[in-house]
């Protein structure tokens, strides 16, 4: 007999996912657990009106703890994970049938990802080899970690490989991309301090360039042509970026708050008035030395 599974979606403001995402789970799910996290786009619209789905609702602290918090209330013994920019293949919904008739052997299956950007499919630049831990016993599976790229710990340590991949759209526009750039880089910057890195000149300097090189030649990068090109581009800025957060909080001076000592409904000037800007003064001297002559 199958065992039962619950597909968990995560989202929030996913308009333009979430009915491709919840059509694709439906391929494999026996029940469909949409996990919102405030939307306010019409996504909880779209949600009720194609049914059939059960909607959880609770405020999101990071990744890691909102899907944490989605799992247990998984209705079936096995759950698979599917953020709202991936779809469920015809043939990984194959394989997870296949394999939830038999007897598993692992207690949770790493998946690759078939990833996009901007349309275009990534073969290399770091991203052929793409894999995420997603199914998995919902007793046995929990997040570790605090970032948005925490993952899944299978507690029985048993883990095993799905050959179909997991469609993964990343970012259709750079206004996307640099919404959730933000975001990442704090975070990467914070993970490194928390781990007793610090940022220094070798770092900043040689980090960037050679996470680029690493993507583009290395991993093959420019076979993804134009989009390959910014694939690994983007990588060695994310990691220069990530290096000056990291001096930001370890190094910067906080700006001064010149209201911080001022009382409510003090319009007093500062003692001995105003100054004279600079060039009031040259202009003023040079007046002098014309009325002289």
């Amino acid at each position: 007999m199958k065992q039962s599974l619950t597909v968990i979606i995560p989202c929030k403001n996913e308009r333009m996912n979430i009915r491709p995402c919840i059509e694709s789970a439906r391929r494999v799910a026996d029940e469909v657990l949409v996990a919102d996290s405030g939307s306010t786009d019409g996504t909880l619209d779209i949600i009720r009106e194609m049914g059939g789905c059960r909607l959880i609702e609770r405020e999101y602290v990071n990744s890691g703890d909102f899907k944490n918090w989605a799992i247990p209330q998984a209705s079936h013994p096995w759950v698979l994970i599917v953020d709202s920019d991936e779809r469920v293949t015809v043939e990984l919904a194959a394989e997870i049938d296949r394999l939830l008739s038999g007897t598993p052997r692992a207690d949770g299956y790493h998946i690759y990802r078939a990833n996009y950007f901007m349309g275009h499919r990534i073969r290399h630049s770091g991203w052929g080899r793409d894999k995420v831990l997603r199914l998995f016993r919902r007793d046995q599976g929990r997040y570790v970690g605090q970032s948005d790229h925490a993952e899944v710990h299978v507690s029985s340590g048993r883990v095993g490989h799905l050959r179909a991949r997991l469609e993964h759209f990343t970012y259709w526009s750079y206004d996307q991309y640099f919404r959730k750039f933000h975001r990442y880089t704090v975070q990467g910057a914070g993970n490194y301090r928390q781990r007793g890195k610090s940022a220094s000149y070798l770092k900043m300097l040689l980090s960037p360039p050679l996470r680029f090189l690493h993507c583009y030649i290395i991993r093959l990068g420019f076979l993804d042509g134009l989009a390959g090109l910014q694939v690994s581009a983007l990588t060695g800025m994310s990691s220069f970026v990530k290096q000056i957060r990291l001096w930001e909080m370890e190094h910067a001076l906080p700006q001064p708050d010149p209201e911080a000592s001022r009382q409510p409904g003090d319009h007093s000037k500062p003692h001995g008035g105003p100054k004279a800007p600079h060039w009031t003064a040259s202009v003023a001297q040079r007046s002098d030395s014309q009325t002289s002559s």
